[in-house]
């Protein structure tokens, strides 16, 4: 609206009743002789948008691998309003193609190839397992040592993304962007966030800003690295954080802006990259809270666990007392399970002090236990030293 359209808004003329001024009537009359004699035309809305606009003929553009590992991304409602109990039988999946085809902006971005990883749909369960890990871990080395590649997105549902982003960050060997991106709306959804998420994430793979960055993650225009990031809310869009750091930088509709870098090992400079991981040493999760029995522990050393994640209280303490969960992981320990604090707080670090060392039990920094599992089963790959594992959860 104009500044004089607001003051003839704001100052309106006052009339007396039975009194029209000479001005006003002309007017009047005039709006209504423009009412009749002018015929309505109907405003014609095209059918279709228009294209997206398209690079200049022999641009050459970075060629960026979409692979699918499913998620709810991926998937379709019976309605538009159905944003929480999508899929099931007899709804159709959406596949790598569908992506491409609703967003033909894509190819203004990159040449995309496209390529299906999701987990068999003959499986009884429908969770992923190392297999599906060590598969994806191992063409994503292969994608990343082809020349002709220069990025590949991700997609995976969001419940365990960051975890399995993570082991890819642990063991491809690249400097080339690797995105994670899924959404926390089905594809079918109304508003939706998988589309933009899907387009931001192609966008950052084909930055150069991107390389050497490690495994990152892009949702709700977040950079996040695969290290830091957490799902933090279980329905809202803006669920992924940097809990303790931050992000790393945006997918601002103008451009991707990086403002900081990565300083723990990954991907290229990891010493587990490159290599084909069938299958890991068990390692489990006991979480620590009042009256935390011991038996839960003597359990998992039962089943044959070569380490355990404490996921503690405060600044990362397990439960002594009447719980004996203290009592318990003594036991592990003499059985030659390794043990690794961590903290339930979500933030923050797990700090080495001499009660911790004497504890023999490795801090985890501020890794989340899911992450710390997978840390502690790369590891144990390797050795069960105390002091080189703890080396391991200082440089990662």
């Amino acid at each position: 609206m104009s500044i004089d359209m607001r003051r003839s808004v704001m100052r309106p003329v006052v009339m007396r009743p039975g009194v029209m001024r000479a001005g006003v009537r002309g007017a009047v009359a005039s709006l209504v002789l423009l009412t009749v004699c002018v015929p309505v035309v109907a405003q014609e809305i095209p059918k279709y948008a228009p294209p997206p606009p398209m690079p200049a003929a022999g641009t050459k553009l970075p060629h960026v691998v979409l692979m699918s590992m499913g998620g709810t991304i991926a998937s379709r409602a019976t309605s538009r309003l159905n944003i929480t109990a999508y899929g099931g039988p007899g709804v159709p999946r959406v596949d790598p193609e569908d992506w491409y085809k609703d967003e033909p902006e894509l190819a203004g971005i990159a040449e995309i190839t496209l390529e299906d990883q999701r987990a068999p749909q003959d499986r009884k369960s429908g969770t992923e397992t190392q297999e599906d890990f060590a598969r994806v871990s191992k063409r994503l080395n292969e994608l990343a040592a082809d020349p002709s590649v220069d990025g590949v997105v991700v997609t995976h549902g969001t419940n365990t993304m960051a975890e399995v982003a993570w082991y890819m960050n642990l063991t491809v060997k690249t400097d080339k962007p690797i995105v994670f991106v899924g959404s926390q709306r089905p594809w079918s959804g109304l508003s939706g966030d998988g589309p933009r998420n899907l387009y931001d994430a192609v966008r950052v793979a084909a930055s150069k800003g991107a390389r050497g960055k490690g495994v990152l993650h892009c949702m709700n225009q977040f950079i996040n690295t695969a290290r830091d990031v957490d799902k933090t809310s279980a329905y809202r869009v803006n669920t992924f954080q940097g809990v303790d750091v931050g992000v790393l930088g945006f997918a601002d509709p103008d451009q991707v802006k990086f403002y900081r870098e990565p300083l723990r090992r990954h991907t290229d400079g990891s010493e587990f990259a490159g290599k084909v991981f069938d299958t890991l040493p068990a390692v489990e999760v006991a979480y620590a809270y009042r009256e935390a029995p011991g038996y839960l522990i003597d359990a998992m050393v039962a089943n044959g666990v070569k380490g355990i994640v404490i996921e503690g209280t405060g600044a990362g303490s397990a439960i002594s007392g009447d719980g004996k969960q203290t009592d318990a992981i003594k036991r592990a320990q003499e059985k030659g399970v390794v043990v690794v604090m961590t903290a339930r707080t979500q933030g923050g670090r797990v700090q080495d002090n001499p009660r911790r060392r004497e504890s023999k039990i490795v801090p985890g920094d501020n890794l989340l236990p899911e992450k710390a599992r997978i840390l502690l089963q790369l590891a144990l790959t390797k050795t069960t030293d105390l002091a080189e594992i703890t080396r391991i959860f200082n440089e990662y």
